[in-house]
């Protein structure tokens, strides 16, 4: 129950540990930049710069939290920024700068726990890999990325962590080179992300463009406050979109890139072709959770133009927008994770489905939704992620549900926690999941289009079944592998037993009697009251929300508990309707459509541009070169036969010329006597002539 009685009071100043946030991510950065230096077998000094700088920036993280943590406490709403000049060009500036309130906080906080235990569990699981010293390089670059991202003050300073997010994103995937797959899903996570990033840089530069500045908050002169809102709602786009809105769902186009939102979600599910910390952090717990974090930093630009008071109902174009695709992508993914045999593979589906709930929970019920979806969701996927590379170092690298089996006798401790994980998943009663899940439903149910929120109920009937299906598949029955499997060293199970902790604990900051999260989020005094059930509706879609699970779990456990199919056997499903299993199990054919549209197009595209290139314009330039062959030919003519024959043989006659006079000028006085002898004797013969009458 959330009260509003004690009005908060704002608080803009900086205080000390605001002015040394920068911190927080340049520590992990830093230890980047040294652990590259390093020589491949200085492992131990790897991993403890990589951890310790991390865990640097979780103390820091906490500092921070508990700083913002008891302004709330005192009824402050704490919202502290730091920002600078970067770039100054004539009267116009372009200022960066960094924000402490309660989302940044929240998210430094879970980026940096959910990451010392991923970085932890990685000495285990790359203990053997020849480049674990490289491993933990990037991993620490990532990190220190993801942390400017959730600190920045500015789109400009967020979008550039953005793109070092996408480019440590690429190498992590592809950190295992030499496995071509894992260089194709490499390159197709880096290039399908960036067509989501140019629509983001044309909203970034249409911002700066209508409001002169990038800054989210400015002493009420930034881009996400109410001067600029109002001049960007007076601006009218196409289709009947204010400048706001337009530009929100170009934000969001980045945003979804990023977070394997439709029609973006094709690069998500193949990035599990690098190792498993790398799902775990990148892919669960942070980089995908950047879309939603941005939606939710730049929420009032979304929700601009709504009705007072119902700004977190999906009225607004972008908002509605955001609801339908992340309503959409949450079933979609969901269908698809019923017929993958990859165990990690059916986790990545899971994460492009549940991400699409959290932008659902955005779009309807506000950033407090959509984040704390966000929050549960990095805690029990993180720990499904991390349980699954146990699973797979047990069965000896083995990655095919069929070839599992019977492991809860051998791995006792991955799978109590992967079970914990399970459940928090699929939203079963009291776990984190059913709190934060029910937050979405309550919010779908309560507005304005029912639509989603029927989606999202059927996507939550998917996701208890599909994960039950896995389950089954890999602690139950007997064991089908090849090689017996055994359970994981401590440094890897200790993180897991943390995580499943969290991941059973921390929705009860979120329940309807003690809405701590909320109230954190959007600075209002909460209690607790056992009141908080008894909001009209709320019991009703608890219990409706709760069978769907139990129909889903019942349906997964009819189908494949206490079974036994040998590996090669078809799926049960694949037997009863085998053409709808082929399209689940092709997922849905969207590569195909792909690979026969957009990629195909480019393919023409190519061709043309090479003909082009090759006929048109190699055929111009190299008249062009035959044009001008041709005048150096004629320049030539004119230069040696002609300018040059007439030059040569001038000089050849006065040469000529100069061997006869050179003959008379020997010097001999004979020759000089007669020939003035002759000289006189013409003289006289002309005066004689010209003489007579």
């Amino acid at each position: 129950m959330i009260e509003q009685a004690v009005p908060f009071t704002p608080q803009l100043a900086a205080s000390p540990i605001a002015e040394i946030l920068w911190l927080i991510p340049a520590v992990p950065i830093v230890a980047a930049g040294v652990i590259a230096l390093l020589k491949q077998p200085r492992r131990t000094a790897a991993a403890a710069l990589a951890i310790g700088s991390l865990g640097f920036s979780l103390l820091l993280s906490l500092v921070a939290f508990g700083h913002v943590l008891a302004g709330w406490a005192n009824h402050v709403a704490v919202r502290e920024t730091l920002n600078f000049t970067w770039i100054q060009f004539g009267n116009s500036t372009v200022d960066l700068g960094w924000v402490l309130d309660p989302l940044s906080s929240v998210m430094m906080v879970m980026v940096c726990f959910v990451g010392l235990l991923i970085f932890i569990y990685s000495v285990g699981y790359m203990a053997h890999d020849e480049n674990f010293t490289r491993f933990f390089c990037f991993l620490s670059l990532f990190a220190g990325a993801m942390l400017g991202v959730v600190i920045a003050n500015s789109l400009l300073l967020l979008f550039m962590c953005w793109e070092l997010v996408g480019l440590t994103s690429y190498l992590l995937i592809g950190f295992w080179y030499h496995k071509p797959s894992a260089a194709a899903a490499a390159k197709k996570a880096f290039l399908t992300t960036r067509v989501g990033d140019i629509f983001f840089l044309l909203g970034i530069v249409w911002l700066f463009n209508d409001t002169g500045t990038l800054l989210f908050y400015n002493h009420g002169l930034g881009s996400m406050e109410g001067f600029a809102l109002a001049g960007l709602l007076s601006h009218h786009a196409a289709l009947g979109l204010t400048a706001a809105g337009a530009i929100g769902l170009l934000i969001f186009a980045g945003a979804a890139g990023k977070s394997g939102q439709l029609p973006l979600h094709v690069w998500l599910p193949d990035a599990m072709e690098g190792p498993t910390p790398v799902s775990a952090l990148i892919h669960a717990a942070t980089m995908v959770a950047a879309g939603v974090y941005l939606i939710a930093r730049v929420y009032p630009l979304m929700s601009a133009g709504a009705p007072l008071g119902d700004s977190a109902t999906g009225t607004t174009t972008a908002l509605v927008v955001v609801t339908w695709i992340g309503a959409a992508t949450a079933v979609f993914a969901a269908l698809i994770a019923i017929a993958q045999n990859d165990i990690k593979r059916i986790l990545a589906y899971s994460t492009v489905s549940q991400l699409g709930y959290m932008m659902a929970g955005l779009g309807l019920g506000g950033v407090a939704v959509g984040m704390f979806h966000l929050i549960t969701h990095a805690f029990f996927k993180a720990l499904l992620f991390m349980g699954a590379g146990s699973v797979i170092h047990g069965c000896h690298e083995e990655q095919d549900i069929r070839h599992m089996g019977g492991l809860k006798a051998d791995m006792v401790v991955t799978f109590i926690t992967y079970g914990i994980g399970m459940l928090a998943l699929c939203g079963f009663p009291l776990f984190s999941g059913f709190w934060s899940k029910d937050g979405i439903l309550e919010a779908a149910h309560s507005g304005a289009i029912q639509g989603p929120y029927y989606l999202l109920v059927f996507g939550a009937l998917l996701t208890a079944f599909y994960m039950t299906r896995q389950v089954s598949y890999v602690f139950f029955g007997y064991w089908r592998g090849h090689h017996p499997a055994h359970e994981s060293p401590r440094v890897m199970t200790v993180p897991l037993a943390i995580l499943a902790f969290f991941a059973l604990t921390l929705g009860f900051v979120g329940t309807p009697a003690w809405p701590w999260f909320r109230a954190f989020l959007e600075g209002h005094s909460a209690s607790f009251s056992w009141h908080g059930f008894a909001e009209p509706g709320l019991g009703l879609l608890m219990l409706t929300s709760s069978l769907v699970v139990f129909v889903g779990i019942g349906l997964g456990i009819w189908l494949y508990g206490n079974k036994s199919p040998k590996a090669e056997d078809p799926d049960v499903l694949e037997k009863t309707a085998p053409w709808l299993w082929a399209g689940l199990r092709d997922r849905l054919y969207a590569d195909e459509f792909y690979g026969a549209t957009v990629i195909a197009f480019y393919a023409w595209w190519a061709r043309v541009a090479d003909r082009l290139d090759r006929r048109v314009w190699g055929g111009i330039v190299a008249a062009i070169a035959r044009l001008f062959r041709l005048w150096a030919h004629l320049n030539r003519i004119i230069d040696v036969d002609g300018v040059d024959g007439c030059f040569n043989k001038t000089c050849e006659e006065i040469s000529t010329g100069g061997g006869l006079l050179a003959r008379v000028q020997n010097g001999r006085v004979q020759i000089y006597l007669r020939i003035l002898a002759v000289a006189v004797v013409a003289l006289a013969a002309i005066l004689f002539w010209s003489s007579r009458p």
